[in-house]
């Protein structure tokens, strides 16, 4: 199935899709850490579609269904990737690592990658060490939720 997906750059127009396939994803993470306040909880639309002015926004579709999502934006020399989503009846076959080297690629100017998950979410962990990133600094966020904070060197950097 993962063959028949493509990964393009979202369109505003995706909001929508996105933000609903947000919403989903991130329910196991909420449970997880028993906090439903994520910030990619309670984004709003108009929050989501102001990103599109600053971000790289791109999608994994399925036909017309978005079913896979990342977005990142480079600050001071830093590639900060966030919001890698992909609907729970995909993952496991790979989606997240295309989603993830394609937002690098088009972010490989910047000098490092930067991204973060929660300290329980191992498969999130898992991944990111697969492809290379190491943990950088954890921070504690609330009593329940502590972030790992994991970087990487771009290709142009090493």
């Amino acid at each position: 199935m993962g063959q028949n997906v493509r990964v393009d750059t979202a369109d505003v127009a995706d909001a929508e899709q996105i933000l609903k396939l947000q919403y989903l994803c991130y329910q196991g993470e909420a449970a997880l850490y028993n906090d439903y306040g994520l910030a990619a909880l309670t984004q709003s639309l108009d929050s989501l579609k102001a990103e599109f002015a600053t971000h790289t926004v791109l999608v994994a579709r399925l036909g017309d269904e978005v079913v896979g999502s990342v977005r990142g934006v480079v600050e001071d020399g830093v590639a900060r990737i966030g919001r890698l989503i992909v609907h729970p009846r995909l993952q496991g076959h790979g989606l997240g690592t295309r989603l993830l080297n394609a937002v690098e690629d088009r972010l490989a100017h910047a000098e490092s990658f930067e991204l973060f998950t929660g300290h329980r979410s191992e498969d999130n962990l898992r991944l990111y060490a697969r492809l290379g990133y190491a943990e950088a600094r954890v921070e504690r966020v609330g009593p329940r939720l502590s972030l790992v904070y994991l970087t990487k060197a771009t290709t142009l950097a090493a």
